[in-house]
C-alpha cells in the first residue's frame, strides 16, 4: 500500500481514468526547500527597556535557531550589570559568537560559561515573524517589532547595535520564503496497482471483487483530495491576509518614522495627524511581556517598583540618556552640538560668540589639606541658624555664593534657544526651554561637598562672558537676613534675582530653604518667574555627604503657557533619585499641553500633549525629546569643580586691573584656599569674620547697597551703572570689608 500514499490530490481525477490500464505518471506538490545551514549563535549584553518605573534594565541575550532568548542577570542589582549572581545561559551560551565589551558583559560571559543547567529564558522572540529596525534618533537604539509586542534594545556603542542588527537579520534570512500555489511545480511519480491485484488473486479472490477493492481505494482517495484541495484554498486565503497585513504595517512604519522626522524637524508635532498618538499605543509599541504585563504569572518580584508624584511612572536615569538624542531639535534650529553662537533659520540673522580661552583646572595645592571633625564644631549649634555658624576654611570650596549664583547661567544657551523659539512664534517651545534652564542651575550641585564662602556685605562679583553673550553682577545687598541679588544681560534677555537661604542642621543633615524670586525677561516682554526648591545635605557626621533638591517649582508665565515641576526627595532605598516629573499648562484653558521628564543632575526631555489621556499601554518614550543634556566634563580635584565653575575665580592680569575692589576675586582667604595655603586662608577667614560681625551695626545704621535698589514688593532690583564705572575704573561710592 505504500505507493499509494504518493499520490498527490491534483492527480487523482486523472489517475482514476487510467487505473486499470498501466502504471501512470502523475504530478505531485513539489517538497519544500532545503532550509539554510544553521549559522553560530550569538550572545552578549543589551539593555532592555522594562517600563517607566524600572526603566533599563541589562538582559543576557542570546540568538540561537532564529530565536532570540533574553536571560535576567540575577544578582545584578538592577540596572547595573551582571553581578557574581546567576545569569541565565542557553545551551549555545558558552561558546556563541559574544557582541559587546565591559565589566557587566566580562561577568556575564563567565558565569554563562561555567553554567552548569539551563535556565528558562524571561522571554523569546522568533525572528521568523518579526521586523528589526534601528532607531533613526539614537545611533545606540534598535527596535523588534514581532507583531504583537515591541522590543526596545540599547546597545553600549553603536557599533555593537550594528553588529547586533547584522546578525539578527542574517538569522532571519536562514527562514525560506512562505510557500505559495504558484510555487508549488510539477513532480512525477509511479502509480501502479500491479502489487495489490496479484496479492488479492492470490488470495483467491474474483477478479470483480478486485476491482470492487481499487473502486473503493479510488473514492475514498477522491474524498481525501476534496478535503485536501479546501484546505488549500484556506491556506491560500491566509497567505493573501498575511501578506495584506504584512504591507499595512510596513506602511504603518514608514508613517510613523515619517511623523517623528517631521515632528523633530518642526521641534515638537504640533502638525501630525490627531491620530499619531493612537496609531502609536494600538500595539505596536507597547511591550506586553514578562517583565511589564501584570497579568503574566513570572514577573521581575526582586526589582522594587517605586512610589512617583502625580501617579505618573516616572523614567529612570539611564531610560533616556543618550548624547545623539539631542539631535535634531537642535539641528532643526541650526544649533551646533557646542554651543559657540546661535544660528537659526534663514529668517533669523546669525549671532556668534568669539572663542575665549579660560582656565581648566585650579592651582597645585601648596599645602597638605588638614582634616578636622565636623561633629566637634558643629554639635552645640543643632537647630540653630547656619548663618551664626563659623567653620574653619577647610570645609569651603574656592568660590563665594556670589559666584555661585552665575553657575545658574552654565546652560545659558537654553534661554538663547527660548528667545528664538519665541521669535518663530512658538510660545510653547519657548517655556519648555525656560523649564529645562530653570531645573540645569542643580546640575553642578551633584558631588559638591564643601560650602562657598559667605559673602561679606558690600562684596560684589562680576562676570563679562561674551563667549556666551553674558554680562552678570551679583552683590551682597543684606547682611541679616543675608540676602544676595544678582542681574545678568544676554543677548535678548534679562536676568535677576535675590535670595535668601534658611538653613537649619538637623543632626544629620542641613536644610536650606530658599526665599526669593528668580525673574527672566525677553526683550518681547514675555516675562517669567519662579522659587528654588528646598536643598538638603545628608550625612554631615557619619557617611558619604551627598545633597538633594526636592519640593515644586511652578514657573509662572506672563504669556499663554506656565509650567509646574516636582523635584521628588530621595529616600534612602530609591534606586532612581534625582527625578523631576512635570507638565506645561496652557493659562487659557488649563489643558495639559506637554510633559518634562528627567533628572536634575543629567537631563531633561518632553513629550506633547498630556500622556495622561492616553489609553492604558501607551507609550511616550517613542516620543521624548532632549531637551539639555548635563555637562558631564568633571576635573578630579577635591571640590569636584565643572570646567565652568573652575573658571569663575580666575584672576588675569588684564581682569586685576578692570575689577572692582569689592570683588569676591579679591578676597584673601578665598585666594588662598585656591592656592591650597590653608593657613593662611583660615586666618584671613577669622579676620575677615571679625570684621564682618560690624556689618550689622553698618545695616542698622543706614549702610544701603551700591549697585541694587529695593523694589516696592520687597525683592532688589539692579540699578544699573556698574559696567560704565568698570569702563571708567570710577569706584567712589563702593565700598566693602575686603
Amino acid at each position: 500500500m505504500n505507493p499509494l500514499c504518493c499520490i498527490a490530490p491534483v492527480s487523482l481525477e486523472h489517475a482514476a481514468d487510467q487505473l486499470h490500464e498501466h502504471p501512470t505518471r502523475i504530478h505531485a506538490g513539489a517538497p519544500p526547500p532545503t532550509p539554510a545551514p544553521q549559522q553560530d549563535a550569538v550572545a552578549g549584553v543589551l539593555h532592555k527597556w522594562v517600563n517607566y518605573g524600572k526603566g533599563w534594565r541589562s538582559r543576557w541575550f542570546v540568538l540561537e535557531d532564529g530565536v532570540l532568548s533574553y536571560y535576567k542577570l540575577r544578582g545584578s542589582g538592577g540596572a547595573g550589570g551582571a553581578g557574581a549572581g546567576e545569569v541565565a545561559a542557553s545551551s549555545a551560551a558558552a561558546a556563541a559568537r559574544v557582541i559587546g565589551d565591559g565589566s557587566a558583559l566580562q561577568q556575564a560571559q563567565e558565569v554563562a560559561a561555567g553554567a552548569g543547567k539551563l535556565w528558562k529564558p524571561f522571554g523569546e522572540i522568533h525572528l521568523k515573524v518579526s521586523s528589526v529596525r534601528a532607531s533613526k534618533s539614537d545611533d545606540k537604539r534598535l527596535y523588534i517589532f514581532s507583531g504583537t509586542k515591541t522590543l526596545h534594545l540599547r546597545c553600549e556603542t553603536e557599533e555593537d547595535r550594528n553588529a547586533w542588527i547584522d546578525a539578527l537579520l542574517a538569522a532571519k534570512d536562514q527562514f525560506p520564503r512562505s510557500l505559495t500555489i504558484s510555487d508549488l511545480g510539477p513532480a512525477d511519480i509511479m502509480l501502479s496497482f500491479e502489487k495489490l491485484r496479484a496479492r488479492l488473486l492470490q488470495e483467491g479472490l474474483s477478479e470483480a471483487v478486485v476491482r470492487e477493492c481499487e473502486s473503493i481505494i479510488m473514492s475514498e482517495l477522491l474524498e481525501l483530495h476534496k478535503q485536501i484541495k479546501s484546505q488549500q484554498q484556506q491556506h491560500s486565503i491566509l497567505i493573501d491576509r498575511l501578506r495584506q497585513l504584512e504591507t499595512e504595517k510596513v506602511e504603518l512604519e514608514r508613517t510613523v518614522v515619517h511623523e517623528t522626522k517631521e515632528r523633530e524637524t518642526l521641534g515638537y508635532a504640533n502638525r501630525r495627524q490627531s491620530d499619531f498618538y493612537s496609531v502609536l499605543s494600538g500595539g505596536s509599541t507597547t511591550e506586553s511581556d514578562p517583565d511589564t504585563a501584570s497579568h503574566m504569572a513570572e514577573v521581575e518580584t526582586e526589582e522594587d517598583e517605586v512610589t512617583y508624584f502625580d501617579t505618573r511612572d516616572f523614567l529612570s536615569v539611564e531610560s533616556l540618556r543618550s548624547a545623539s538624542c539631542q539631535r535634531r531639535e537642535l539641528t532643526a534650529l541650526g544649533f551646533g552640538s557646542e554651543y559657540v553662537g546661535v544660528s537659526v533659520t534663514n529668517t533669523v540673522k546669525t549671532t556668534k560668540y568669539p572663542f575665549v580661552l579660560r582656565r581648566d583646572k585650579l592651582p597645585e595645592p601648596k599645602e597638605k589639606e588638614k582634616h578636622i571633625g565636623l561633629w566637634s564644631i558643629i554639635r552645640e549649634n543643632i537647630g540653630k541658624d547656619l548663618s551664626g555658624v563659623c567653620l574653619p576654611v577647610y570645609f569651603n570650596e574656592p568660590l563665594s555664593s556670589l559666584q555661585k549664583c552665575f553657575e545658574d547661567l552654565e546652560y545659558s544657551y537654553l534661554v538663547d534657544h527660548a528667545l528664538h523659539w519665541g521669535k518663530q512664534g512658538d510660545s510653547l517651545m519657548r517655556i519648555l526651554h525656560v523649564a529645562a534652564f530653570a531645573v540645569s542651575g542643580y546640575a553642578s550641585t551633584e558631588g559638591r561637598q564643601c560650602k562657598p564662602f559667605n559673602p561679606l556685605l558690600g562684596e560684589t562679583y562680576e562676570a563679562d562672558y561674551p563667549d556666551k553673550g553674558l554680562r552678570f553682577f551679583s552683590e551682597k545687598v543684606s547682611h541679616h537676613p543675608m540676602v544676595v541679588a544678582c542681574h545678568c544681560d544676554g543677548r535678548g534677555w534679562r536676568f535677576w534675582g535675590d535670595s535668601n537661604l534658611k538653613g537649619k542642621f538637623w543632626g544629620r543633615s542641613i536644610q536650606l530653604d530658599p526665599i526669593g524670586v528668580l525673574t527672566l525677561q525677553f526683550d518681547d516682554g514675555e516675562t517669567f518667574q519662579w522659587s528654588k526648591v528646598t536643598t538638603s545635605i545628608y550625612n554631615i557626621i557619619i557617611g558619604k555627604i551627598y545633597c538633594d533638591h526636592y519640593g515644586t517649582m511652578r514657573i509662572n508665565g506672563s504669556g499663554q503657557y506656565s509650567c509646574k515641576l516636582k523635584f521628588k526627595e530621595q529616600s534612602i532605598i530609591d534606586r532612581n533619585p534625582h527625578q523631576v516629573h512635570g507638565f506645561v499648562q496652557d493659562n487659557r484653558t488649563g489643558q495639559k499641553v506637554a510633559m518634562l521628564i528627567g533628572k536634575w543632575d543629567e537631563a531633561m526631555y518632553y513629550v506633547l500633549g498630556d500622556p495622561s489621556v492616553n489609553p492604558k499601554g501607551y507609550d511616550p518614550m517613542s516620543e521624548a525629546v532632549l531637551l539639555w543634556e548635563r555637562d558631564k566634563s568633571l576635573n578630579q580635584t577635591r571640590y569636584n569643580l565643572s570646567p565652568f565653575a573652575i573658571s569663575l575665580n580666575e584672576l588675569t592680569p588684564h581682569l586685576l586691573n578692570k575689577l572692582a575692589p569689592t570683588d569676591s576675586r579679591l578676597r584673601p582667604d578665598q585666594r588662598h584656599l585656591e592656592n591650597g595655603e590653608y593657613e593662611m586662608a583660615n586666618a584671613e577667614k577669622v579676620r575677615l569674620e571679625e570684621l564682618q560681625r560690624q556689618a550689622r551695626q553698618l545695616q542698622e545704621k543706614g549702610w544701603r547697597p551700591r549697585w541694587f535698589k529695593k523694589d516696592f514688593d520687597g525683592s532688589y532690583r539692579y540699578v544699573g551703572g556698574y559696567w560704565e564705572a568698570r569702563e571708567k575704573g570710577n569706584w567712589d561710592g563702593s565700598s566693602g570689608a575686603c
